[in-house]
């Protein structure tokens, strides 16, 4: 990179966070960049001596004439962005996207999927370290008018998005599943607090929703929203299934494949899995926003690695799905996350959807452990402060998988931790997890939100 821009901190739960010792090693490890623009956040005035040949936002742009800016006409597949992986299981994929393509498929997501007309109010809580922030700007081509949010979506309490949702008259509101829940689990009830009148859809991804959090949306949030679980991710800056603003929406069921996406679930031998019946989430052709590529990849070697080596030509996006009878889709968790007890593959969610329904649970994360020349289900819940694991209510967690899932679905081992690790957009990190227990290296804790919560899996006495 050649210009850096960068605040000088941020704020979140209300209290600041100092950034430039941090910006002091990126730069430090960027031999080749020319400028360093700091955007005032913390200070109106922040003190840059610390950041050699740094240079405040106002000061930059008072070198550039007033007027019209040049405009080069690019071709339609000129690199726009690199996006990053999470990285928490290894080194980050750096994935180059073109401007054609990305704008084409937000375009179609925006308008035909989202139902995005001009002028409306389009906002999802999303940082920038997330590619619903890049979905998010392209709305702007749609004539929407965007809405920013900075900090935690729960301080100073839990209705402060809610509360930005009714001044501004969202007409779109998105964020992650598990806002979703939090709110659920919090007693938050916008239907009966909060003018919601002209918001018409509301978005969730970041994980699977679960059908109570479906529930929860049309009994005290609003009735008649569109709610949309859409589905996608970074690979593609776009998603694969997603909402139909002209269809019904079905419990705990993403809506539709998105137009002109050859969307598919694969069983192994590369054949079609039949309705109800899981399979790999796959694109069975190219689409718009394919990347370019993966950033210092000349052979393109560990780009295919990543999607294509399991169905040649096919990409698999590394989920574990199930076109429904409705024709909309569940998804059932990552395959590369799927549990494996006695040969029969589970996907994460079929057991988050089952535990995190009882009311003592806040949040869970479960692995498959390497026990015994198999693998055994281990689960790893966080209660509701003051309550502590005890027999009760392990047996109570047991039989309500077993009697909503199946007896495959029951956990071997139930541990209580203090938090669970998750990435800045705020998902689960289940590999990291995995590893952890099994005493291997975690490659890009930077990568997490919360990487001292890894410590919570160390040489657990439980597992041992």
């Amino acid at each position: 990179p050649k210009v850096m821009l960068t605040v000088d901190g941020y704020v979140y739960a209300g209290k600041g966070q100092d950034i430039r010792a941090k910006v002091a090693e990126v730069v430090a490890g960027l031999p080749n960049l020319e400028k360093l623009v700091v955007i005032p956040f913390l200070e109106n005035r922040p003190d840059l001596k610390t950041l050699p040949d740094a240079e405040l936002f106002d000061t930059w742009l008072a070198d550039f004439p007033a007027g019209p800016m040049p405009y080069k006409q690019l071709p339609f597949d000129h690199p726009l962005y690199i996006l990053y992986s999470s990285g928490t299981t290894g080194v980050p994929k750096c994935i180059v996207h073109c401007a054609g393509g990305v704008l084409l498929q937000h375009l179609k997501e925006h308008i035909l999927h989202v139902d995005v007309k001009l002028g409306d109010r389009l906002f999802y809580f999303t940082t920038m370290g997330w590619m619903l922030w890049n979905w998010l700007t392209t709305g702007l081509a749609s004539g929407a008018t965007l809405l920013l949010y900075d900090g935690s979506p729960f301080h100073p309490n839990g209705n402060v998005l809610w509360d930005y949702a009714a001044e501004h008259k969202f007409k779109v509101f998105g964020a992650s599943a598990k806002f979703i829940e939090g709110c659920q689990k919090g007693g938050i009830t916008p239907a009966t607090t909060h003018d919601l009148s002209e918001l018409k859809t509301i978005l969730s991804t970041g994980s699977v929703l679960l059908p109570e959090g479906f529930d929860y949306v049309y009994e005290h949030v609003k009735e008649d929203v569109c709610l949309a679980s859409i589905a996608g991710g970074t690979d593609l800056v776009a998603c694969l299934v997603g909402g139909d603003p002209t269809n019904a929406v079905y419990r705990g069921e993403i809506q539709a494949p998105m137009l002109g996406m050859d969307t598919a679930t694969l069983l192994e031998d590369g054949t079609r899995a039949p309705v109800g019946e899981k399979g790999e989430l796959c694109c069975l052709k190219p689409c718009p926003s394919l990347p370019l590529g993966f950033w210092d990849d000349p052979d393109g070697s560990r780009y295919h690695a990543a999607y294509y080596d399991v169905y040649p030509n096919i990409w698999r996006h590394g989920d574990y799905a199930a076109f429904m009878e409705t024709g909309g889709m569940v998804i059932y968790g990552r395959s590369d996350a799927t549990l494996n007890p006695g040969g029969v593959r589970i996907g994460t969610a079929e057991i988050y959807r089952q535990v995190e329904q009882l009311e003592e649970v806040v949040e869970s994360i479960v692995i498959g452990q390497e026990w015994q020349g198999d693998t055994r289900v281990v689960l790893f819940v966080r209660l509701r402060d003051g309550l502590t694991l005890d027999d009760d209510l392990i047996q109570r967690i047991r039989s309500h998988v077993r009697q909503h899932a199946s007896p495959r679905h029951v956990p071997a081992k139930v541990v209580q931790v203090q938090d669970i690790p998750r990435t800045r957009s705020g998902k689960i990190v289940e590999l990291a997890v995995r590893d952890m227990v099994h005493g291997r290296a975690i490659i890009n804790k930077e990568a997490l939100d919360n990487p001292e919560a890894l410590e919570h899996f160390r040489d657990r006495p439980e597992l041992a």
